[in-house]
């Protein structure tokens, strides 16, 4: 069967490949454009095998919210890097996971994962994932989402960049308010919203290290205890988001903010780009080679 430029363009269409590939996969299926399809998802699943084990810790954080403000979805999409994670297919990809992770009811990465990249489509985001990889030739991965409902409030977030997101439940308050403590919870990174929900072997280990530093430094054993507790409370007060200073105003503390505006944090949730994520260091002159070699 003749390969007429029409059904290259097709192919071009259904697949977003490059014209030298579709024609190749067109080539080797004598035409047939369904099996051209399934060939160019073979390959693109062995690229992105073949790509898994390498480093994707730069990417970006889409944020998605209802029209209502009660509902919101974050999503951390990651690649290797910052000029990828500003190519027009990988940002498409990002904010297509972030739609579903929103509205698809997913419980869980995997779930997103084996769910359609647009409603009513058969294309999964995993195989649409391992044929972004394939086509801009490095790894990637949907690492993480956090979905927030609320019943009695509403959803606040803020978006520093790409690189930074927070989700904030609030009950009270309004959107501006809302938004401010987003904005406080990026710039400051609370571990927990009150000191009641600081883990407690977090809070004893804490003591423990205060303890020995305040008997290491010659203080008498009868007012250890009291230095202990007012670092702990200190302590306390630098993780917590109620305790932390508000950043645009630090002479209040966030929890006299929302007490003097009737309102309550529920909680929140804070992603960074490529938190956590171990970043290999690699020998310039032979990542140049390895793009060279094509691997």
């Amino acid at each position: 069967m003749a390969i007429t430029a029409s059904l290259v363009k097709e192919l071009r269409e259904r697949t977003g490949s490059g014209m030298m590939e579709c024609k190749k996969a067109l080539v080797e299926t004598g035409g047939d454009i369904e099996a051209a399809i399934e060939l160019m998802r073979k390959s693109g699943q062995a690229k992105a095998a073949k790509k898994a084990g390498r480093t994707a810790a730069e990417g970006l954080i889409v944020i998605k919210t209802s029209a209502d403000g009660k509902r919101a979805a974050m999503v951390e999409v990651n690649c290797e890097t910052d000029f990828v994670a500003k190519d027009d297919n990988f940002t498409s990809f990002a904010d297509a996971v972030a739609e579903r992770a929103l509205d698809g009811g997913a419980a869980d990465v995997d779930a997103l994962l084996n769910g359609p990249l647009h409603e009513g489509e058969e294309t999964t985001i995993n195989t649409a994932r391992e044929a972004l990889v394939a086509k801009i030739g490095e790894n990637m991965n949907v690492r993480r989402f956090v979905r927030f409902e609320s019943q009695n409030g509403f959803i606040a977030s803020y978006s520093h960049g790409a690189r930074i997101g927070v989700l904030v439940e609030m009950e009270g308050g309004d959107e501006t308010l809302g938004k401010d403590i987003a904005m406080h919870v990026a710039a400051s990174n609370p571990t927990c919203v009150a000191a009641e929900d600081v883990p407690a072997d977090l809070l004893e280990k804490e003591r423990e290290i205060f303890r020995a530093q305040a008997l290491e430094s010659g203080k008498p054993e009868n007012i250890v205890d009291k230095i202990v507790d007012g670092r702990v409370r200190k302590y306390l007060s630098e993780i917590t988001l109620l305790g932390q200073a508000f950043v645009k105003d630090p002479d209040i503390t966030v929890g006299k903010l929302l007490d003097g505006a009737g309102a309550r944090v529920v909680r929140f949730q804070r992603f960074e780009v490529g938190e956590g994520i171990e970043k290999k260091t690699e020998n310039f002159a032979e990542e140049v080679m390895a793009q060279v070699r094509g691997e």
